[in-house]
Order: structure tokens, then C-alpha cells, then sequence
């Protein structure tokens, strides 16, 4: 009884399919040698993937034993698919070596359709949209990104930044434009406006880091992953601290304080979030980036300000590659010159697009992030529970007002 053909599923008389064509002795050997990977067996032993056999004999493999009985004969279907890499077998544990990453399932037409919704309903209500198109920018994004099979969520509203941003307006630009104008209204001597306006400083350089500490404490307690919240438990006195601190010392160094402040500054925030019950870890050493930071500095004016896409990208690997989540690594790949082809030529497109082209920018980036990230070892959160801390959008209303690139990742 002849076979049928692997492809077509047509009966095959003889070494080739009538139908389509396909050599089947090689179709199976080739699909053999993936199947076994160059790590099998026929790879340790240096013998054929694929033993030969005479026409109609029944060929024995490993596969074999796996095989339905109805499987008679030299040909049979392919073998099933093999997990993803990172994908552990069903009612296996967490691999030790398992590599996962996340990815993207946006695009960027459907983040241009809600930009031109918001960008509408923006100007005909008058500015006041802005905060609930934000927000389904971000619940666009989150939904969109995947780990493991599942999304992750945003859950923050429009209304939450609405009276964030009212909040920080209270809280920082009445204040500010009172001690600005006031004193200029009426003729206060100068002595008197240089003290405002060291005390204006003063406020700024401690609004920026509660700005900071809210925006996080809020973003991370708005979303979440299978069902789970993300948390910030930072108290704002102790960031406060590192940041005025090490705003100071950069200046008093002229700057060369900078990897060790940045440093400290990010494991504040790592440490101090969490997933659930459990929390991020760091473990980077400021002086580690000392180096690269000088090498930056020499090489600043040589190659037209270019190395400090290299010393940011060194940056980025140094302070993922610091960051774990129980016995789970992170890790980075990208290189100076892919971030700087990515940052300068998005900069091209908005200009040359009149900022038609956001959406594809934004996209574009959060992708070129996702793929040079990844998360190593085991991803054990059997035992993590909801755990999440309340938050307002203070904060973030003042960070939206600073306008601010925090750089915290």
C-alpha cells in the first residue's frame, strides 16, 4: 500500500509525489535534522539523521515511539512543533535557562487612529480631552505588550490625571507665579527678589524629585499582569535626599558626580517597586559607569556629541543587567549605534512629518526596546498575591507639568 505524502497527503508510489512534486526521503530527513536540533543524538554520534531504509520497510527512531500506530511505513507527518524558546512543556516547572521576551502586538495604524480622535476631541473641548486621550494612549500600549501569552493592563482613567494635573497646578504654578509677580508689582528692593528667587530654586529642586516618586508611585499602581498590580513604595524623604544630594555634588564636580547619582537614583526606584507581594532587586555600583563615563566626556566634541549615544546605551545594559525579580534576570542588547539611528532618525521623521508620524515613532521605539530586552532564568510567581498600594495622580499632574524626561526605566 503506497504512503501518503507529508504535504499533500496524496499516495506516493515511489521516492517522489505525483501531486506536488516534493522528494519525500529528503523532506522527512530535513525535517528530522530540526526536529533533533544540532544538539541530538545523530549530532553527538556523527551518524545520519535519517537511517535509510528500503522502500515499504518501516524505519526505526526515536520518533518512533511517539508515533500513532496507524503510522506505518517510511513516511509519516511532521513532527509537532516545538515550544518557543523560554516556553516550558505542560506540567513542567520554570526552566532554569528558559530566555523570554516580550513583545509588542501593536500597530502603528491603530495608535495613529486614536491620535487623530484625540487630537479632536482636544481642540473641540477645549484642552480638556488631553487627559483621557493620554490615558487610552497608555491603555493602547499596555494591552498591547505580552509576556509569557499574557497582556499586561493599564488602568489608570482620564479623570485621575485630570485632578492630578489641577492638583499640581495648586501646588506649584500659583505658588511660583505669585512669588514671581508679586514682588515686581510692588517694587520689592532687590535684595529681596535675589532671596525669591533662590527660594524658587530651592522649590523646584525639591518639587522634581516628589514629582518623580508620584509619577512612579502612580504609573506602576495603574497597571498590572495576569490580574496582578505593579506597586511603588518609595518614601519620597529618602529620594528627596539622594536627589538634592546628588544634584549638589554634580555641580560642586562638575558633573563627574553624574554615574554615581544616576545610579543611586535608579536603584531607588528599582528596588523600591514591586510586583504584587514581591519586589524588584538592583544591584549596580555607580562606579562601575565612572569609566565609560569619562571615556564619554574625551570623546564628546570628537565625534560631535555622538558618544554619548554610546555611553547611553552602556548605561542601559549596565542598569538592566543589574535588575532581577526573584531568581529572574534582565537583560539588554542594544549598542550605541542602534539607539542613535533610532533617535536621530525618528527626530528626522517628526520634523519632516510635522509630527504626523508620532505614532510610527512611538511604536517604533517600543519595539526597538522590547527587542533587545530580555528576561533570563526562572519565572516563578506561583506564590505572588495582590498586594498593591493606593496612589494618586499628584505626581504625575506634576511631572506632566515639569515636563520632564526622568530617565527611570
Amino acid at each position: 500500500m503506497a504512503d501518503a505524502c507529508p504535504r499533500c497527503n496524496a499516495a506516493v508510489p515511489g521516492e517522489r509525489c505525483p501531486q506536488c512534486g516534493l522528494v519525500v526521503a529528503l523532506y522527512l530527513s530535513s525535517l528530522e535534522k530540526l526536529r533533533r536540533g544540532p544538539s541530538g543524538a545523530a549530532a553527538a554520534t556523527g551518524t545520519p539523521a535519517t537511517p535509510t531504509a528500503t522502500p515499504g520497510a518501516r524505519t526505526t527512531s526515536p520518533a518512533d515511539s511517539t508515533a500513532s500506530p496507524s503510522r506505518v511505513g517510511l513516511f509519516r507527518p511532521p513532527p509537532a512543533a516545538s515550544p518557543p524558546a523560554g516556553a516550558a512543556a505542560p506540567g513542567a516547572g520554570p526552566s532554569p535557562s528558559a530566555t523570554r521576551r516580550l513583545v509588542f502586538h501593536g500597530s502603528t495604524g491603530g495608535l495613529f487612529g486614536i491620535q487623530v480622535v484625540n487630537v479632536l476631541l482636544t481642540l473641540l473641548t477645549v484642552g480638556v480631552y488631553y487627559f483621557w486621550g493620554k490615558a487610552r494612549v497608555r491603555a493602547y500600549l499596555m494591552s498591547g505588550t505580552e509576556l509569557e501569552g499574557d497582556r499586561f493592563a493599564y488602568h489608570g482613567t482620564g479623570r485621575e490625571l485630570l485632578v492630578g494635573f489641577l492638583k499640581g497646578v495648586a501646588v506649584f504654578v500659583v505658588p511660583v507665579t505669585l512669588l514671581s509677580v508679586l514682588p515686581q508689582i510692588y517694587g520689592v528692593p532687590d535684595e529681596v527678589t535675589r532671596a525669591l528667587a533662590v527660594l524658587l530654586w530651592l522649590a523646584g529642586l525639591l518639587l522634581v524629585p516628589v514629582a518623580m516618586v508620584g509619577s512612579r508611585r502612580y504609573r506602576l499602581s495603574r497597571s498590572s499582569w495576569r490580574g496582578i498590580r505593579f506597586s511603588f513604595r518609595g518614601p519620597i524623604r529618602a529620594f528627596v535626599g539622594i536627589f538634592v544630594t546628588g544634584s549638589i555634588m554634580a555641580s560642586l564636580t562638575l558633573g563627574l558626580y553624574y554615574p554615581f547619582f544616576v545610579t543611586k537614583r535608579q536603584e531607588f526606584m528599582v528596588s523600591n517597586a514591586y510586583f504584587g507581594s514581591r519586589k524588584f532587586d538592583f544591584d549596580g555600583r555607580g562606579g562601575d559607569l565612572f569609566r565609560p563615563f569619562i571615556v564619554m566626556l574625551l570623546l564628546f566634541l570628537p565625534t560631535l556629541g555622538l558618544s554619548w549615544f554610546w555611553f547611553s546605551a552602556r548605561r542601559q545594559r549596565y542598569f538592566t543587567e543589574h535588575t532581577r525579580f526573584g531568581t529572574t534576570r534582565f537583560r539588554s542588547e542594544v549598542t550605541g549605534g542602534r539607539l542613535a539611528w533610532l533617535t536621530l532618525s525618528n527626530l528626522v521623521v517628526l520634523v519632516v512629518t510635522l509630527g504626523l508620524a508620532w505614532s510610527w515613532t512611538v511604536v517604533r521605539g517600543l519595539r526597538f526596546t522590547l527587542r533587545y530586552t530580555s528576561l533570563e532564568g526562572p519565572l516563578d510567581v506561583a506564590d505572588v498575591h495582590q498586594d498593591s498600594r493606593a496612589a494618586t495622580a499628584t505626581g504625575e499632574g506634576l511631572a506632566g507639568l515639569l515636563d520632564a524626561d526622568f530617565g527611570v526605566s
